[in-house]
């Protein structure tokens, strides 16, 4: 604390001098230079006592100490003040001693002169008053340990710590925090920096064998302004510039994504046969051939061949001035996992060249059934759900429930229109209850800062809210002709969003049963806002014609953006361009949940049909995988009542979320959120872990990860939030 204090004192300095308040600045260092806490230095206030003893200053003494006890003291909890007593106690002994160790006398006797009436009273100073008749002190047994050098450093010590924990303890202003903010950064940087050595230590062979088998597109001028690209962003940048190869119009999404921000040996692997098969296609679940169209350059055999050797040879001398620098750190680390690897292997006692994995089943049932049986023996599961615990402060239905970005608030919506602002760490507890007038139908968090909440009503109007605060900042009147906001998401890189606002419909969240399917697509508009200017910066086309945008999400860095519609497409925009760039059938009836996959080379989405999808965003409308999943997992989703009531409520809220590496999704069910292994296109949907703890059905989930520990988020129709924490366990 010290050291920040003289930093901000040298900052405010620096600013007084700046804005010219130059008398200020005189009143500040006089008044540092009478400061009695030293700046809150342990050892100068220690110094600053001695120095009162060795001068025979007792009134000095009093008074300094006085000060300290009604600066400092005087706010302890009353089990402190007995501590403070003795600390006062042993002082004023010291300063006997040293009068009497200094042969002064007349300063022994001036002590107990003028502390007599406040000290006789005091049991632990009774026999201190024949000290000075005792003709050699240093030899009394009453008096003999406060004589010796032991005694004196004892005190000072436990003096000098009891005033250190006293001022690490104290309430710092806002002013003195941004020193530990500082060295937080400062040490999540460097973290970031190893992790990212070993991450390019073990990507960097794959990396040498995809660059032998790619074919490097070259870039399109406008992506040398994107924002936010990494290190290895930037090189591939370069390294393509260098190709002087032409680039097909279906893969120019490839120049957006990140090639090497994530871990290619951790992306599921899906089942090669043959070359010969893998560049015709591969079957699809339900069995049948899907080709794969060949670049136009295809048509002549020998063509290919040319090419591929020309991008290679200058790929190769890319790679090596790209990879230059890191080579000696690569190998050190490389050295060292296959020391680590092979050791493992040695304890272990299994054999490398043994099969790893066993064919995969053909049905999810038998799938299931796999897992249960080999569950507890010899199967590590790869999650342990470690507690669960309930949020049950909403009455209705939940149709939106989403963690914020730093993953410390939750914030959730029920169809009656409440939204409830809650913590779950360390305990779980309502921040903010928000009621509004209209009724809401969509929320989600700002990116930046990650405290303020939007939220879209049935009225046309998306309202800031500030959560720290608990008031609205602004609402926002969007579009009177469309005025149900559906989707809400806020781009990572800026402070825009994305509106997504249909026309009124016959029903809200909730409808008969009846009104379930096989209603028309309603007509939509895709806006873009910025909460800075409160302005409508621009509306997007969407084409064949103008419809219900249910849901969207961005990537990374906000460059690209994903929606569903009422129509069943999905369309992809390219947003430096603002412009629509894919769009293609994806399901039969209504999208009802879209996001890019881990290495958002994929996007995934659930439709009204029960289908969950995997599109190569690389090749339009082509499926990388498909999965049907059961109406509990899809909605529209029923829950039964009394004298056969059934109440419907279509989804609204996200149906699936990822972990921290893309390998497992969460996704809803009738008594609670099912984790599903992300496993080969032929084997389908591998169960691993049942969250449950629901008695109605689970209507929207979500999955924040932090660290090995993970929070699941499953919110059903009987308003019941549960919060199931897992445990990571590291293959």
């Amino acid at each position: 604390m010290a050291s920040a204090v003289e930093r901000t004192d040298d900052l405010v300095r620096e600013y007084l001098i700046y804005r010219g308040f130059t008398s200020t600045l005189k009143h500040l260092d006089s008044e540092i230079k009478a400061d009695k806490e030293k700046g809150f230095r342990v050892d100068k206030i220690i110094d600053q006592l001695q120095q009162f003893i060795q001068n025979y200053d007792l009134t000095g003494l009093k008074d300094y100490w006085g000060y300290l006890d009604r600066r400092l003291f005087s706010r302890l909890e009353d089990v402190y003040r007995p501590t403070v007593s003795k600390l006062r106690t042993s002082l004023y002994r010291l300063y006997i001693i040293h009068t009497v160790q200094m042969k002064n006398p007349e300063k022994t006797q001036e002590f107990f002169q003028k502390q007599a009436l406040e000290l006789q009273g005091q049991a632990e100073w009774r026999d201190w008053f024949a000290l000075p008749f005792v003709p050699v002190p240093e030899q009394n047994p009453i008096f003999s340990p406060y004589f010796s050098r032991q005694w004196a450093d004892t005190f000072l010590v436990s003096l000098h710590n009891f005033l250190s924990v006293l001022f690490q303890c104290m309430p710092q202003p806002v002013l003195l925090s941004f020193d530990a903010e500082v060295q937080r950064i400062m040490c999540v940087q460097e973290e970031n920096e190893q992790l990212r050595q070993m991450l390019f230590a073990l990507q960097g062979e794959s990396r040498l064998k995809k660059d032998e088998e790619m074919v490097h597109h070259k870039l399109p001028p406008y992506v040398q302004h994107m924002d936010r690209l990494g290190d290895t962003e930037l090189d591939l940048v370069s390294s393509q510039r260098n190709v002087n190869v032409t680039t097909p119009t279906r893969n120019f999404f490839s120049t957006f994504l990140p090639q090497g921000r994530r871990a290619p040996a951790k992306m599921p692997q899906l089942p090669q046969s043959s070359p010969t098969q893998a560049s015709l296609g591969r079957k699809d679940p339900t069995g049948q051939s899907v080709k794969v169209k060949d670049p136009p350059v295809a048509k002549d055999s020998k063509m290919p061949a040319v090419s591929m050797v020309t991008a290679e040879s200058a790929t190769g001398h890319s790679r090596q001035r790209r990879h230059q620098d890191h080579e000696k750190e690569r190998r050190e680390l490389l050295s060292r996992l296959q020391t680590q690897q092979s050791s493992e292997r040695k304890t272990d006692g299994s054999d490398p060249e043994a099969p790893t994995e066993a064919p995969p089943d053909q049905s999810e049932s038998t799938n299931q059934a796999r897992v249960c049986e080999m569950g507890g023996a010899g199967v590590e599961q790869p999650f342990i759900k470690l507690s669960q615990e309930e949020y049950g402060e909403h009455h209705s239905s939940i149709m939106h429930c989403r963690v914020d970005c730093s993953g410390r608030r939750v914030a959730s919506l029920d169809i009656d229109g409440v939204v409830k602002v809650w913590a779950f760490n360390p305990i779980m507890q309502t921040k903010a209850t928000i009621m509004s007038k209209s009724q809401l139908l969509s929320l989600e968090w700002a990116a930046k800062p990650d405290r303020l909440l939007l939220l879209g009503s049935g009225v046309g109007t998306v309202r800031l809210y500030d959560t720290d605060a608990k008031k609205s900042l602004y609402e926002m009147s969007i579009d009177d002709a469309h005025p149900r906001i559906l989707s809400l998401a806020c781009s990572p890189s800026g402070t825009s969003f994305v509106c997504s606002a249909a026309a009124q419909a016959g029903h809200s969240g909730v409808m008969l049963e009846s009104d379930a399917r096989g209603s028309a697509p309603l007509s939509g508009q895709l806006l873009l806002w910025d909460t800075k200017t409160v302005k409508q910066q621009l509306q997007f086309a969407l084409e064949p014609g103008p419809v219900a945008i249910n849901c969207t999400a961005f990537n990374h860095n906000g460059n690209l953006l994903v929606t569903g519609a009422a129509d069943g497409m999905i369309r992809l925009f390219d947003m430096q361009r603002y412009e629509s760039a894919l769009s293609w059938k994806a399901h039969d009836g209504e999208v009802y949940s879209v996001e890019f996959s881990y290495d958002e080379n994929a996007v995934f989405s659930i439709g009204e049909d029960g289908k969950f999808v995997q599109w190569d965003i690389h090749r339009c409308g082509v499926k990388q995988s498909e999965y049907s999943l059961s109406q509990d997992a899809v909605g529209p989703f029923v829950l039964s009542g009394y004298s056969g009531y059934k109440q419907v409520q279509v989804p609204r809220g996200r149906l699936f979320a990822f972990d921290s590496e893309g390998q497992h999704v969460l996704t809803c069910s009738g008594s609670g959120g099912v984790i599903y292994r992300l496993s080969k296109a032929e084997a389908g949907l591998e169960s691993v872990l049942s969250l449950g703890g629901h008695k109605a059905p689970v209507v929207t989930v979500d999955w924040c990860t932090a660290m090995d520990c993970g929070t699941c988020l499953t919110a059903s129709m009987d308003g019941k939030i549960k919060l199931s924490t897992l445990l990571a366990q590291k293959p």
